[in-house]
């Protein structure tokens, strides 16, 4: 199954695409829907429609994943962001695919093991996890592809996300927490983890 991972943005929305075959997960591709800062906010929400609509159809993704709202101290980024966090909702509706969510400290903890983890860490277990060569970027495309990461690797574990009448649930307090367990890819990270460990102790 294919995982479209989105961090929502009106002015850079970041994507990744990451496939799930049994135990193993692969990158499939990631970049950034820019937008221009000389269109109106309406023609960006528009552009990033269409950039969605583009890779909902390239790629036909069993489901999207995105970060699920969340009281931030700037209002001004909280509301870009939930500007463009409905056109994905409304774009995966479209294309009838399934949305799942998670928090940004939960998909930290699913890639790097700690909610406390920074962006560069995130980055560098992602390109561990998927195999990359090097760590994906901008942050916009490599935050994308640490949401599919954990919801990829959640998928047949964690509760449900959208109600049955396919509305998504904005609380996911209200959905069963991720269960832990000693998946083939939560071995990987600890191995991952460990090999980072042990280069450090060196």
């Amino acid at each position: 199954m294919i995982v479209l991972g989105i961090d929502p943005g009106t002015a850079a929305l970041g994507y990744g695409l990451v496939e799930r075959t049994g135990g193993r997960l692969r990158a499939v591709d990631h970049g950034v829907i820019v937008t221009s800062p000389d269109l109106s906010l309406g023609e960006r929400l528009l552009a990033i429609h269409s950039g969605l609509a583009e890779l909902l159809a390239t790629h036909a993704p069993g489901v999207v994943a995105v970060e699920r709202l969340y009281f931030s101290r700037n209002a001004q980024t909280a509301m870009a962001v939930g500007h463009a966090r409905g056109v994905v909702l409304l774009a995966a509706a479209a294309a009838g695919v399934p949305v799942r969510e998670a928090t940004p400290n939960e998909v930290k903890v699913a890639v790097a093991g700690y909610g406390a983890a920074d962006k560069e860490q995130v980055g560098r277990m992602v390109a561990l996890v998927l195999g990359m060569a090097a760590r994906p970027t901008p942050d916009d495309a490599a935050d994308a592809l640490a949401i599919a990461v954990c919801i990829a690797n959640g998928l047949g574990q964690v509760g449900r996300t959208s109600r049955p009448d396919g509305a998504a649930v904005l609380d996911r307090g209200a959905a069963a927490p991720i269960a832990r367990g000693a998946s083939p890819y939560e071995r990987a990270v600890r191995e991952a983890l460990a090999r980072e460990s042990s280069v450090r102790r060196r």
